[in-house]
């Protein structure tokens, strides 16, 4: 039997899933969105801006030098380690060989720290410093070697569909296509490879992780990656470089939840022509329907 949502059940539960949480790996996530802490302006901009956000997992590259700022304070002192659960990624590196080494180091940072995140990490290697694509062959083989050291690890990567099939059979928790290229604001460039990713993905599990990470510009691109299937989207430029990125991280935040709502809903199909939305049956006429008089 279908399920039935009431006006009290959209009125009193802000979660779009009725309390169902996104599960990548052993983790369980609130909020399906995920923000970066980079770029920022300030620290405290960052803080208040990922709190507006209402993501309870944020995402920080752990090169040593990228976690202190201009003034050498350090950028795990603005998070909250009992409110955010951290997920270190590997921004920066460009082979296998240093996405592993970065990927090692976050984890005993967090370690030390106490955070839950130790045990995973989102994957980057790119291609080149121009497009920062990814490199499929670097990225591939970094997965596996971090999934034997027991990592869980989320991948990030281009919208070809046979890379993404790639990842996920050498055991990625979650594979993050990208909506175009990192930091571009173009939002999603290729919706037909992101339908065939996730078609692929979640045709024999369909609750395997699918989160689209990259190119967000506005709330209205976060919006489009829930109505396609998205479970999560992760983004972090379109926050930190907008006007007001306070009031855009809160605006990001209900579009995640419109988007997935709408999602569960169900669109209506598309018709090349109009259709009443109103009866036409006993509508009052001088002329009666269909009448060649």
């Amino acid at each position: 039997m279908a399920t039935v949502t009431t006006p009290d059940d959209v009125r009193n539960d802000p979660d779009p899933d009725g309390g169902r949480p996104l599960v990548v790996g052993k983790h369980t996530l609130a909020s399906r969105l995920i923000v970066g802490t980079g770029r920022y302006d300030t620290m405290d901009q960052m803080r208040d801006s990922l709190a507006a956000s209402g993501a309870d997992c944020v995402t920080v590259a752990v090169r040593r030098e990228r976690l202190y700022d201009r003034e050498g304070r350090n950028i795990l002192d603005f998070i909250d380690g009992d409110r955010y659960t951290l997920l270190p990624n590997t921004a920066g590196c460009f082979n296998a060989a240093d996405a592993i080494r970065a990927a090692k180091l976050g984890r005993e940072i967090l370690r030390t720290l106490g955070n839950p995140g130790a045990d995973w990490v989102k994957l980057e290697v790119l291609g080149d410093s121009k497009t920062l694509l990814p490199d499929p062959i670097e990225t591939v083989a970094a997965c596996r070697e971090l999934v034997d050291d027991g990592f869980s690890v989320l991948c990030y990567t281009s919208d070809c569909p046979v890379t993404a099939l790639k990842l996920k059979q050498a055991g990625a928790a979650s594979v993050m296509p990208a909506g175009s290229p990192i930091g571009s604001g173009q939002g999603l460039l290729n919706i037909n490879n992101l339908r065939i990713i996730l078609e692929y993905l979640k045709d024999d599990d369909p609750d395997y992780p699918v989160i689209i990470d990259a190119g967000v510009g506005t709330a209205s691109d976060v919006s489009d990656a829930f109505e396609l299937g998205a479970d999560g989207v992760l983004l972090n430029t379109a926050i930190a470089h907008a006007r007001d990125p306070i009031l855009m991280a809160s605006a990001m935040k209900h579009a995640a939840i419109a988007g997935r709502q709408a999602f569960l809903a169900g669109r209506i199909p598309r018709k090349l022509y109009g259709t009443a939305s109103s009866p036409t049956e006993g509508v009052i006429s001088t002329r009666p329907y269909g009448s060649q008089a």
